[in-house]
């Protein structure tokens, strides 16, 4: 594991806040160039990726071609192919003749990756980004940790978690992200009733680990009419391309939320393996035990919960129609959101926002601020109004890389290629 300290305060060319996948295929990406001027600070003490949603059996929505490199350098080092190889796991995985590839596979390929790079600096917390004396200044407990050019933030998401859940009994409401750290506490009531909440793959995972368990009465809350499977057909796919992605930059910036919300189901859908699987344990528990145990509940959205006398009552809405449904606890898995970047007021009054307080991001990644003639910020993972649901898609993660560093040495680095396109957008 990379462990090399940075002595001082030292100054870098580029440095990345988060070493996740976004931050690592860029880091990958930068050997072609400059090794040496990227540095990733991660506040995780090592590797990992979703820990709390890494439930037995889960799949990636992705193909393994998809990894932090293969799409702009396929030679590299760093491959998902070279990975298999290198490990001895090629055969065992390929005669397993998975249709999807394991998550736990695919977390173990990102621990590997981190560990061959010299760059990640894991158990560094940033708490904020300044900008003075014609630098960026990165602090963590008041005291300075490096500065440099320009920064990348890959900081990911956090759970939106609506107010009434924050502010009900904690102890009957669990984060989908900390199932299996709670799950538990529940394991003596796994014939009283539990919700969960959030009609898309991650509320799908959680309703598969939670029969697996052996819980009896699961109620699946959604607000979509059905539980909408994930658009992989050919015609979504091109939505995750380079050439869309330099199309949609030539639509006035006023259509893009729109855009994205049409192509909603082609990123944030259920697999239809997970929706299988759950179908199916559902009908062989009906088989051995004359019972389903799971109900599902689509067309609802939940707008209340109230805790009482050891139960969660869900206030459920369907146009003018209420429900109450009551359970012993709820897993929640109602989106996420951007995490906050860690910058001062003084430079996020510098930066443009939007309407909704979000950064501008430009169709090179880079944050629109006063400074980006010669300092950059790039933001990854958090440009879908802008982007496209493929701005939060692993698919794109080197070509997204690879336009970062074009952008930062103000060259072609590397050279995008994607032809042979038979559809016309407008």
């Amino acid at each position: 594991m990379p462990t090399q300290p940075l002595t001082g305060s030292p100054h870098v060319h580029t440095i990345g806040i988060g070493a996740g996948p976004a931050n690592l295929s860029l880091a990958a990406l930068f050997e072609a160039v400059a090794p040496a001027r990227i540095v990733l600070f991660e506040q995780q003490s090592g590797p990992g990726w979703h820990d709390g949603l890494l439930h037995e059996g889960v799949r990636m929505q992705t193909s393994w071609m998809k990894d932090l490199v293969s799409t702009v350098d396929p030679t590299h080092r760093l491959s998902f192919l070279n990975y298999m190889v290198s490990t001895g796991r090629l055969y065992a995985y390929l005669n397993a003749q998975y249709d999807s590839l394991p998550r736990q596979e695919y977390v173990r390929y990102l621990g590997w990756a981190s560990e061959q790079l010299r760059t990640v600096r894991y158990g560094q917390r940033v708490d904020e980004v300044a900008f003075c004396d014609d630098r960026f200044v990165l602090r963590a407990a008041g005291q300075t940790l490096a500065t440099c050019e320009h920064v990348v933030f890959g900081i990911g998401t956090v759970p939106s978690v609506p107010s009434f859940f924050r502010e009900t009994d904690q102890s009957l409401v669990v984060v989908a992200d900390r199932l299996a750290e709670r799950v538990g506490a529940f394991m003596d009531v796994r014939d009283q009733p539990v919700a969960v909440v959030g009609g898309g793959q991650t509320g799908a995972e959680a309703v598969l680990s939670l029969l697996g368990r052996g819980f009896q009465d699961v109620r699946w809350i959604g607000r979509r009419p059905w539980f909408a499977p994930l658009d992989e057909s050919p015609p979504a796919n091109e939505f995750y391309r380079p050439a869309y992605q330099k199309h949609l930059h030539t639509v006035p910036r006023v259509h893009y939320r729109k855009m994205a919300q049409a192509q909603v189901l082609t990123s944030d859908g259920v697999s239809a393996h997970t929706l299988r699987s759950i179908y199916q344990l559902n009908y062989d528990r009906l088989l051995a035990d004359e019972h389903a145990p799971l109900r599902l509940m689509p067309g609802r959205t939940v707008v209340g919960a109230e805790a009482a006398a050891g139960e969660l009552r869900l206030t459920c809405a369907a146009d003018d129609r209420r429900q109450v449904v009551p359970v012993r606890w709820a897993v929640l898995a109602t989106g996420r959101t951007s995490a906050a970047l860690p910058v001062t007021e003084e430079l996020l009054s510098e930066i443009e926002l939007t309407d909704d307080g979000e950064v501008i991001v430009e169709p090179d990644y880079s944050v629109r601020w006063k400074r980006s003639g010669q300092h950059r910020m790039f933001a990854l993972n958090r440009a879908r109004d802008s982007h496209g649901p493929a701005d939060a898609n692993l698919s794109l993660l080197p070509t997204r890389s690879a336009m970062v560093i074009n952008s930062l040495f103000e060259r072609t680095v590397y050279q995008l290629r994607d032809e042979h396109v038979h559809t016309e957008w407008l």
